[in-house]
């Protein structure tokens, strides 16, 4: 009976052992945007920087390695990132799922307009909503808005965010074409967006954007550092 008793909890421990190998320490993260990789600027589905705005990967030895830096020379309009790359084709984001992003960021002035887009397809009357979800750096505030169905702004909550200060974002997107679809935003670990009852999936979908957009009234550059992002299907993997 002994002899049995040991073979079984030996089989339960050895049985135990490859469940962890197998399982992956992080199953539902989809996508890094580490500038430290190969792919560099690649990790994006393609950059959008009107001449002479650029992005660029510096290195200031504080321990984050290459990041990314998004220029809008003053005077200009946009320079993003727009969506992903998964597996070196652009990820296809589909209605019905909920999606997770973290990041961090600084940025060298406090106005610098548009950080962030939850961009729709389209172009005119092929959208309802243009951004459902977009946020934007004003009077060192990150400010955040649901842009409804005919481009209603509605603001839903906004946080202290002081220029050349590394920031970190948390974003959570239930992407739905009704008005069951919500969204979260964290900021420095604290909740400030908590919107539910949202339609955050416009007519032809929509995709992420980060970057600086609508810096033009500046008459010096807009810049926005971007570290360590990530996107998963859980709030835990960002």
């Amino acid at each position: 009976m002994k002899k049995t008793r040991n073979l079984i909890r030996a089989a339960a421990v050895a049985a135990a052992i490859t469940l962890v190998n197998a399982t992956p320490a992080n199953a539902s993260v989809i996508w890094k945007g580490d500038a430290d990789e190969t792919a560099g600027k690649g990790v994006f589905a393609g950059i959008l920087c009107d001449s002479p705005n650029y992005v660029y990967t510096p290195d200031w030895q504080d321990g984050r390695g290459k990041i990314f830096g998004f220029v809008s020379k003053a005077g200009q309009t946009r320079c993003e990132a727009h969506s992903v790359k998964v597996g070196g084709s652009e990820y296809q984001f589909t209605s019905g799922k909920t999606y997770w992003w973290g990041w961090e960021s600084m940025v060298n002035r406090g106005d610098v307009a548009t950080v962030f887009q939850w961009k729709s397809n389209g172009a005119g009357g092929q959208m309802q909503q243009n951004y459902p979800v977009i946020m934007m750096v004003l009077e060192d505030e990150l400010r955040v808005w649901y842009v409804e169905p005919g481009e209603k702004w509605v603001g839903v909550g906004s946080g202290s965010f002081k220029p050349n200060e590394w920031h970190k974002i948390k974003l959570g997107i239930n992407a739905q074409s009704d008005t069951t679809g919500s969204f979260q935003v964290f900021l420095d670990g604290k909740q400030i967006v908590n919107r539910q009852n949202a339609r955050t999936w416009d007519d032809l979908g929509n995709k992420p954007r980060w970057g600086v957009y609508d810096s033009n009234v500046h008459d010096t550059d807009a810049v926005n550092w971007i570290n360590d992002l990530k996107m998963g299907t859980t709030s835990g993997d960002v």
